[in-house]
């Protein structure tokens, strides 16, 4: 495959989670070949799961290219004019976090290629909401940004709606194992993860039970006291013995989390899609609202895994949470139980 075949669909990942979807869009799809640009952030278990993935992509058969975009005054820049006649030559761009800034600043690059959504987490869910309404994207933990900043940036991000709007000469697709919001124009196509499971095979499972940690607290959504609380209760309740730690939580609060516990934790080396289909996994798998809720029923579904979503109490909640980002986390749990929970026997006659 030639450079110029790969460039016309160029793909961008920030995170594991991206690049595992956008993977997960090419097998469903079979766009021929074509370019991933990976722009790491500086945390650095995020960036040891990108490298993974990113051989994970090349022994699929994708061009990989690594560039550095954060850390320095002028590393943004010189990313962006290296990534300025790729762009320019792209007739599709997939992408993985509309909400992000720099991601939004490519978009204002761009002229009218078609644009593919991949998930990034339960965030597409809100994307979909926003852009049907044609607001600007915030994330759904975050308060509407305001002062300087907001407004000189203000031209850039309502010209990322206007290309993540379809047009006459512009499709937009959102490829996603989210429940998302019907928008005209936009086509919805199911992510089943059929890459993984036919990548990995049917897991071992341990007759045990593990359970999902979350970033809410690194994200400022619960006070860390009352969720080491709620995770020890989690342990005993279920009989867990693994805790899978999100690649955004700290190494100390994941001690403190282990001793209160008494629980084994885990970091994984792969997004937890790909560890779960790796296995060895709990026959249960216990989490609170987050992305996993959606997607791992699916990765699983063949394997006979019980995926338990948890609520998240209101006492867990720090002040800085608004009605919106509680509202929007009993939708995660609500859908998701809604889409994945076993049917009810039927009545006695």
């Amino acid at each position: 495959m030639t450079d110029d075949a790969c460039e016309r669909t160029l793909a961008f990942a920030e995170s594991p989670v991206q690049l595992l979807n956008t993977l997960e869009w090419a097998h469903a799809t079979g766009p021929g070949g074509f370019t991933v640009v990976i722009l790491p952030p500086q945390e650095p278990t995020s960036r040891g799961q990108l490298r993974r993935m990113a051989q994970l992509a090349r022994d699929s058969g994708c061009r990989v290219l690594w560039r550095e975009a954060r850390g320095g005054a002028l590393t943004p820049s010189r990313a962006l004019a290296a990534l300025a006649g790729p762009l320019r030559r792209a007739g599709r761009l997939v992408i993985g976090d509309p909400f992000s800034h720099y991601l939004q600043l490519l978009l204002s690059m761009v002229g009218s290629p078609d644009i593919v959504v991949v998930d990034d987490g339960t965030a597409t869910m809100e994307f979909t909401a926003q852009l049907s309404r044609g607001e600007r994207l915030v994330r759904w933990h975050r308060p509407r940004a305001r002062g300087p900043r907001a407004v000189l940036f203000t031209p850039v991000a309502r010209r990322a709606v206007r290309r993540l709007t379809p047009a006459a000469d512009r499709s937009v697709e959102v490829f996603t194992a989210m429940p998302v919001q019907a928008m005209p124009g936009v086509e919805v196509t199911a992510n089943t993860f059929s890459w993984t499971r036919s990548r990995f095979g049917a897991p071992r499972l341990t007759g045990g039970a593990d359970l999902v940690g979350t970033s809410l607290v690194e994200t400022g959504v619960l006070h860390e006291e009352g969720y080491t609380a709620a995770v020890a209760a989690l342990v005993e309740e279920h009989g867990i013995t693994r805790y899978f730690a999100h690649r955004k939580e700290s190494g100390e609060k994941l001690r403190r989390l282990s001793r209160a516990a008494r629980v084994e934790i885990v970091r994984p080396d792969l997004p937890l899609e790909l560890v779960a289909r790796r296995g060895p996994i709990g026959s249960k798998i216990v989490s609170f609202p987050s992305t996993v809720v959606h997607t791992l029923p699916r990765v699983l579904a063949d394997t006979g895994v019980e995926v338990v979503v948890c609520d998240v109490a209101e006492s867990l909640f720090t002040e800085r949470v608004t009605e919106r980002a509680s509202g929007f986390l009993a939708t995660v749990t609500s859908t998701a139980r809604a889409a994945h929970s076993p049917a009810p026997p039927p009545a006695a006659p």
